[in-house]
């Protein structure tokens, strides 16, 4: 009777045990860790015709102690994903992308979110923000080619400059007699922003130097109004106001080796940079394998939007059209295609271990093992 009781013991205590430690995982609330990853890469800086953020959202309260990493969400991965307890799953390339008219059975993409939420997962997809961040996709590629410098191919621009208006119009008032009734007048004109007055002194004389924001549209309406007002408005000035480009910040890159290398040469650190067995390779006019390389245009996944009037030496993505490529050839530059997500996928271990450290080791981080290019040779 001892011993039966001595044996069961043990084993309530080990139910105890790790009941305990299940439920003394760090965790983070969704609403706070989508704040998180938002943080981490502006979703601004993802494309307009992109669909990024949380895709999926289970019912609130809902909290994530594992947060699953994949490049592309397949229904192999949802199982993983399953099998792993994940409570969101970050898929760089968004699942849904075209507005979903029905959720059914019948077609793969509607199957995930119907699993998604069966099971309380969070969905969330960085995708083309994550190719713009500094410390993102194109960033982790360019590490690839060896000792370089590089800079975005297509910077992004600051988001929230200048709040409003495209144009700022400037002009000076020798009086101020009948200012209130032109100020009033601008006012009420659709799109015209952020009128403002101070006085200053030009050529000795006092004036009054009015400043306004407009849109494209309202900039004509503006200017023939103020054109009436001659001579008592001078010197009107038009700027266009252009939003800030962001430092080291953008879609692509043109990276510039230290060293110059052979075309060969680049092949072999590429590949063993992405684990690839075998790219495919269109070299340029004039080129051979050891034709030198030291000014390179890469941009991950489908390229040739980003990389194409760059001028280089080489161009290198997962994918380029057939003419797309035809047309680089014929220029003398040497294209070295990937396939699109080989180009990004490596990406997802550097990705969690920066996340790690950013969300303070709070939850677990795991990377898919089933996420792989639908692509193989056969």
């Amino acid at each position: 009777m001892q011993l039966s009781c001595l044996k069961r013991i043990p084993r309530q205590f080990l139910h105890v045990q790790s009941l305990i430690a299940w439920t003394s995982r760090s965790s983070m609330d969704l609403k706070v860790l989508v704040s998180s990853l938002n943080d981490f890469a502006s979703l601004s800086l993802a494309e307009s015709w992109d669909n990024v953020g949380l895709l999926v959202e289970p019912s609130p309260p809902h909290t994530v102690r594992t947060l699953f990493l994949t490049n592309d969400l397949t229904e192999e991965v949802m199982e993983e994903a399953l099998q792993k307890k994940a409570d969101l799953i970050l898929s760089y390339h968004p699942p849904i992308f075209q507005p979903l008219k029905h959720i059914t059975w019948k077609t793969w993409k509607e199957r995930l979110v119907i699993r998604a939420l069966e099971n309380r997962i969070g969905i969330y997809s960085p995708h083309t923000a994550y190719d713009a961040a500094p410390h993102g996709v194109n960033n982790w590629l360019a590490k690839g080619l060896g000792a370089c410098t590089s800079v975005p191919l297509r910077p992004s621009e600051a988001s929230s400059y200048p709040t409003s208006g495209s144009y700022r119009i400037e002009f000076s008032a020798h009086s101020a007699e009948n200012l209130d009734t032109v100020l009033s007048s601008l006012r009420e004109m659709s799109e015209v922003f952020l009128i403002t007055t101070h006085p200053v002194r030009v050529d000795d004389e006092e004036q009054i130097q009015v400043r306004l924001n407009c849109t494209q549209q309202a900039l004509p309406q503006v200017v023939a109004f103020l054109s009436q007002k001659s001579p008592l408005y001078q010197k009107t000035e038009i700027l266009s106001l252009q939003k800030p480009l962001l430092k080291d910040t953008g879609m692509g890159r043109l990276c510039t080796l230290k060293e110059p290398v052979s075309i060969c040469v680049l092949i072999e650190r590429m590949k063993s940079y992405l684990k690839l067995p075998h790219i495919r390779l269109a070299l340029g006019v004039g080129k051979s394998l050891e034709s030198q390389v030291k000014v390179i245009a890469l941009c991950a996944g489908s390229g040739a939007s980003v990389l194409k009037g760059t001028e280089g030496d080489l161009y290198f993505t997962g994918e380029m059209s057939h003419h797309d490529v035809l047309d680089a050839v014929a220029k003398g530059i040497t294209v070295i295609l990937c396939e699109h997500s080989n180009t990004e996928r490596g990406f997802l271990l550097e990705l969690q271990q920066v996340l790690a450290e950013y969300l303070e080791n709070k939850i677990d981080i795991v990377v898919s093992e089933r996420d792989r290019d639908p692509l193989q040779v056969a």
